[in-house]
């Protein structure tokens, strides 16, 4: 089984356990394929979270480096026991975070395996801290329907994140629901209209949709995404893949044994992955999708989770 998307406390003050730790888990699994991928330093100090007090701006960026010399360390010595894709996941907090992000890659071609394509802020302001965070955000929100301005103005700014980077991932694609999981976008059609708008670009262009178990340990009752917007990624086509959003090997593969009803219910046929390529993909990274060949729902993973 694959999940393409995790971090450790070893680089991400938020998560716990050395990368190690986290990989030598995912092989204690059964998994097959998975990604490692830690945030993307940020780059002004009040974008820092608490827990990262004491840090410098340089310190992070040399911790991302050091992420990406021990992930690459982990590929080679695991690589008999499990396949590790080495990636990052995005953040988009102001442009200065886009531009730097087209530093990294050019400065680390050839390493950075894959992208997954998240947002974190509205306004500067983090949405998956803390709930009196997360309404701070959305009452930064510009129109008069705050809700509104804010589900549009995610969206927006993921679609951004897609358009200038391709990302093979699409992260939690609506983690602007975290502390509203029932909200119904067709609530807000403006928002519904730019939701969709994303998801056609991301097929267009070959992205996996992650089914992300983290929105079960988060008090929703299904992954990211809700069931609404799965409906239309299958509708027009689109592809998905699984991610256990980890952070720290106590996350490894946790919820996954509720993900085959939700997949079932959704009328899911196919599953995707990423592995490595030879050749690079059209934005010179060395992946590519592939669809599992087995039926996924008679993985024998999921056998070893009851």
């Amino acid at each position: 089984m694959h999940s393409h998307h995790s971090h450790s406390g070893q680089f991400c003050k938020h998560a716990a356990g050395t990368l190690e730790e986290v990989v030598l888990e995912a092989i204690r699994q059964g998994f097959e394929v998975y990604g490692l991928s830690e945030h993307v330093p940020r780059y002004r100090q009040i974008d820092l979270y608490p827990e990262e007090e004491g840090l410098t701006l340089d310190r992070l960026s040399s911790q991302f480096e050091q992420f990406l010399a021990e992930a690459r360390r982990l590929k080679a010595l695991y690589a008999s026991q499990i396949r590790l894709l080495v990636g990052l996941e995005t953040e988009f907090i102001t442009a200065l975070d886009l531009d730097s992000l087209d530093a990294i890659l050019q400065k680390h071609q050839g390493q950075v395996e894959y992208i997954v394509g998240s947002v974190h802020h509205l306004n500067g302001i983090p949405i998956d801290f803390d709930r009196p965070t997360f309404e701070k955000a959305v009452e930064s929100a510009d129109g008069s329907s705050k809700d509104s301005a804010f589900l549009c103005a995610y969206f927006d700014a993921q679609y951004e994140v897609l358009r200038r980077f391709h990302p093979e991932v699409v992260g939690h694609l609506d983690l602007c629901r975290l502390y509203n999981p029932t909200l119904q976008f067709s609530q807000f059609p403006e928002a519904l209209e730019r939701a969709k708008r994303n998801i056609l670009y991301a097929i267009d262009y070959g992205a996996l949709f992650e089914i992300n178990a983290a929105a079960l340990r988060k008090n929703w009752n299904t992954p990211y995404p809700g069931l609404d917007l799965l409906q239309i990624i299958l509708q027009y086509g689109g592809h998905l893949a699984l991610s256990d959003d980890s952070h720290g090997p106590h996350a490894v593969g946790l919820n996954y044994g509720s993900l085959p009803g939700y997949l079932e219910r959704a009328g899911v046929t196919d599953l995707w992955f990423l592995e490595n390529s030879e050749t690079p993909n059209a934005y010179g990274r060395h992946v590519r999708a592939v669809k599992m060949e087995q039926n996924w729902a008679t993985h024998p993973f999921w056998s070893r989770l009851s």
